[in-house]
């Protein structure tokens, strides 16, 4: 298994993304370098399958153009996963039991259907 290598002054780097990769259980969902880069390097496909399967099982997050995704995890690697519409109100939230996600958090967007870094809007 690879090794967990990602920092949070590595996400930085995104600006726009030169390739589109599309979610393979949700193929209306893309996402960006960074948001893959993310994944890879954290290990964390899981955490775009919980964003891309949200917006099929979520009504609310269908309806959203525009979405603020935000992993909190707590120091006992439980986290929650929730999502706004980016003004300050929280549309959906998810308590995860257990994650070694290697950050402390991490922001993502959705916007019109592709996920990806802030830095990358």
């Amino acid at each position: 298994m690879a090794e967990k290598t990602l920092a949070a002054d590595d996400l930085r780097q995104f600006i726009g993304t030169e390739h589109w990769y599309r979610h393979g259980a949700v193929p209306e969902i893309l996402y960006t370098d960074g948001a893959k880069y993310l994944a890879d390097r954290g290990q964390a496909y899981w955490l775009l399958d919980e964003i891309a399967l949200a917006q099929r099982s979520q009504p609310a997050a269908a309806g959203e153009a525009f979405q603020l995704w935000t992993l909190a995890v707590n120091p006992d690697r439980t986290a929650t996963l929730s999502f706004g519409d980016g003004n300050g109100r929280t549309v959906f939230s998810k308590a995860i039991k257990f994650t070694d996600f290697p950050l402390p958090e991490i922001a993502l967007y959705v916007v019109d259907n592709v996920i990806m870094l802030p830095s990358e809007y």
